[in-house]
């Protein structure tokens, strides 16, 4: 009518919808974050329950009784373990928010014994530090002393706690209906390779939240025992920080070495370079050895590719956009490599 090909009409209508569903990701971003949290929790019980149906007996092998059972010890590993460590990480970072004024006031290396080469530049550190930690009163304090409410913020509020559980329930009690409606909405000739794509992303999400749930807890667990072996201060509240940190690739890691770093530091820990040593021995150990093992071939990308994705996730959603900037990866991958097998598998029938 307009002199506009078919062609053209088909890209500017793909345009149209590309953009549209960008905007609608935008207005929906906190929605889509609880739902894709529990996306994630029900790919992490998923296997679990399938393990438990197993072990049941054969007339109890039902897959709605083993999911009940995975969800019942769920909160009571919630009760009875989780809320304890939140409770004692809020108290301790009450504790530290209450000393840090007098302690940013005082001289931060007066109980640290500097190497000797050092010492004539006592007083120029101490004045970087001093610099450095200016606008703590207005920044960390009020952080530590709102702890709890700022994570239950993360997932949006203390109603998210609640619905990321009965939504991963839901999840994984239609799993099977969900994945044939996703098939069914796909063209005839593609129903396959769709199929393959969703089997193919429920195996990513598996290995990669186990890998990430074993990670933190080796952090958790090994950072407790080490930093109150060391008579570290805070040992709680650093150690649970550095495990829910240690979910975002690359940058975690690094900042929660570096609370744990200057908090010692400020409290007067006499013990630096041996707090400095264990975190660089345990960092090569858990970056070389046990994540490597951990990470399925499906879940590894390059390391660039994962640090620009840590960084475009932060600037596009912040924290949320961080940890899930590996996974988005990883899985824009499995399906490029799926669509690239399809077009091959084609272009070999035609020959």
């Amino acid at each position: 009518m307009f002199g506009i090909d078919a062609r053209t009409l088909r890209i500017a209508w793909t345009v149209f919808l590309f953009a549209l569903v960008v905007f609608l990701v935008y207005l929906t971003g906190r929605t889509l974050v609880l739902f894709t949290l529990a996306i994630f929790l029900a790919h992490l019980l998923g296997p679990i329950a399938e393990r438990v149906q197993r072990m049941l007996p054969l007339r109890w092998a039902s897959r709605n009784l083993s999911l009940a059972i995975v969800f019942i010890l769920l909160i009571v590993v919630l009760t009875t373990v989780v809320v304890p460590i939140f409770s004692q990480v809020g108290q301790q970072a009450a504790a530290l928010a209450n000393r840090l004024p007098d302690i940013l006031k005082s001289d931060p290396l007066a109980n640290f014994q500097l190497p000797e080469w050092m010492e004539p530049l006592r007083a120029r550190v101490t004045a970087i530090l001093r610099g450095s930690m200016a606008d703590f009163d207005a920044k960390l304090i009020p952080l530590l002393r709102d702890a709890g409410a700022n994570i239950a913020s993360l997932v949006g509020s203390a109603l998210a706690l609640v619905l990321i559980p009965i939504l991963s329930f839901l999840f994984l009690h239609d799993s099977q209906g969900i994945q044939s409606g996703l098939v069914s909405l796909a063209p005839k000739g593609s129903q396959l390779v769709v199929e393959e794509i969703l089997q193919d992303l429920h195996r990513l999400l598996v290995e990669y939240i186990r890998a990430l749930v074993v990670l933190a807890a080796v952090v958790l667990v090994v950072y407790s025992a080490v930093l109150y072996f060391l008579g570290v201060p805070f040992a709680v509240l650093l150690s649970t920080l550095a495990a829910l940190l240690e979910i975002i690739p690359f940058a975690g890691p690094l900042v929660s070495a570096a609370l744990i770093m200057l908090v010692a530091l400020l409290m007067g820990y006499p013990h630096m370079l041996a707090l400095f040593v264990f975190l660089i021995i345990f960092r090569l150990a858990q970056d070389y050895v046990l994540s490597p093992k951990l990470m399925s071939s499906g879940v590894e990308i390059h390391p660039l590719l994962v640090l620009f994705g840590v960084f475009a996730g932060e600037q596009i959603a912040g924290i949320p956009g961080m940890f899930f900037s590996v996974p988005v990866i990883a899985g824009l991958r499995v399906i490029f490599v799926r669509m690239r097998r399809k077009s091959l598998r084609t272009d070999a029938a035609v020959l």
